[in-house]
């Protein structure tokens, strides 16, 4: 086989999936932004038909500016629209429109894709965030936010300045402002990406939440019910009871499978939502400023609680299947002990009757020789008489009739001895077959 030719590179196999996995790093490549600049970002939970709807949408709006539309497998796509870029992107279960322009007023449309625009799902994050230079007094610049739930927190080793209150402006959004002290326009993309990260994940991280406050009262009802049934076992009298039971705990079981199987993957979800919110406030490196609160610590005190309700009801889930687990195999137990305490019980009485019968069969077999014996006798005393009346040499009947007794009676109990001998015979073969 000839090799490559001098300076050529060898060509390799290459596994299908490495362009994707190359390109993956590469796919939400922070944006070069400076000050002023506006972000309206929007976060649509999606099923199935609403990706197809997304992709549709995003077909029409490129065909309008002459741009190729997103391919099958697309996840990401920019498309400049309005003096700005408009950037889409698929998730798992929620898809982003994020527009981002260099506005100088402080005013905008609730979203800039006009009335045509039919969005994909149920609408879960809507924020504003306000690229703008450091102001000269910061509290003034702020007067329009909430002081009671004001968060003012610099960021990136002092180059910025972040704010934000958490609540929903005129238009629905959530409104963040990003002062820029020395940020570099790359290092201003990332801080504004991981920004418009945290009020995402954090609100899909709630979600969690009404779920769990769903399954309280049922794991409740549980606990009780697992409670009742463990202290009535312990004054349960027969299979009757601990059967009524066991089919009470099965119904327990079956329940609390059903609500795992329908929550596991919201608290799953909760959980790596609630991962990415600390890793971003983590890379973001906050620095708290005197008389404001902090993102990180605002977001603990409120998400926090939330965090670990969802986490107290998973634990509660687990520790109730393994103690329901544990009472139904205990009186598994009980009742497959009494069940064969019935069996063995039954056992002995079908033995019992089987010898009662045997000696029943005993008796009857000797009374039956004795009828027999009698009838046949009977015909012997009939044969004399008649061999007599017909002048022929023979005893009295009654003479060979008595005559008769010993040797029929004989004859009789051997032959029903043979027969017996060879039903024994028969039903020993049966058995070793």
């Amino acid at each position: 086989m000839d090799g490559p030719a001098q300076g050529e590179a060898p060509r390799f196999q290459v596994h299908p999936l490495r362009a994707a996995v190359l390109g993956e790093v590469h796919a939400r490549p922070f944006q070069l932004i400076e000050p002023p600049r506006t972000v309206l970002h929007l976060a649509f939970l999606t099923d199935a038909a609403g990706i197809t709807a997304d992709r549709a949408l995003l077909s029409e709006m490129s065909t309008r500016l002459g741009l190729p539309g997103p391919g099958p497998a697309a996840r990401h796509v920019a498309i400049p629209i309005l003096g700005g870029t408009l950037r889409w992107e698929q998730h798992t279960e929620f898809s982003t429109w994020t527009f981002d322009v260099r506005w100088s007023a402080r005013t905008l449309p609730p979203h800039p894709f006009g009335p045509g625009f039919r969005q994909p799902g149920p609408l879960m994050v809507a924020t504003r965030l306000d690229l703008l230079p450091e102001p000269a007094d910061l509290d003034a610049a702020l007067a329009d936010f909430d002081p009671v739930s004001l968060c003012v927190v610099r960021l990136v080793d002092g180059s910025a300045i972040a704010a934000t209150d958490f609540r929903e402006d005129a238009d629905g959004f959530t409104r963040y402002r990003l002062f820029d002290h020395s940020l570099a326009p790359a290092r201003a993309g990332a801080t504004v990406q991981r920004l418009l990260e945290i009020e995402t994940y954090r609100t899909l991280a709630l979600l969690g939440l009404p779920e769990a406050q769903r399954l309280g009262p049922s794991v409740r009802r549980i606990e009780e019910g697992l409670a009742h049934a463990s202290a009535a076992m312990r004054e349960s009298k027969g299979l009757e009871d601990d059967s009524r039971l066991l089919d009470e705990l099965s119904e327990y079981a079956a329940s609390l499978e059903a609500d795992v199987a329908a929550s596991a993957y919201r608290f799953g979800a909760t959980r790596a939502y609630y991962g990415i919110v600390r890793d971003r406030l983590e890379s973001v490196r906050e620095e708290r400023i005197a008389a404001y609160s902090s993102i990180s610590a605002f977001l603990q005190r409120r998400i926090g609680p939330a965090m670990r309700t969802c986490q107290a009801i998973e634990d509660r889930q687990s520790q109730l299947a393994t103690k329901l687990a544990r009472a139904t195999s205990l009186l598994r137990t009980r009742v497959d002990v009494e069940i064969e305490q019935q069996n063995r019980n039954l056992l002995r009485s079908m033995n019992l009757r089987a010898r009662m019968q045997y000696r029943l069969q005993q008796t009857v077999e000797g009374l039956s020789i004795a009828a027999v014996s009698y009838y046949v006798v009977s015909l012997v005393a009939y044969l004399a008489k008649g061999a007599k009346d017909a002048g022929l040499p023979m005893p009295e009947p009654s003479v060979a009739a008595a005559i008769a007794v010993v040797p029929v009676m004989l004859l009789l109990w051997l032959v029903v001895r043979r027969i017996r001998r060879r039903h024994a015979d028969e039903d020993r073969g049966d058995g070793e077959v």
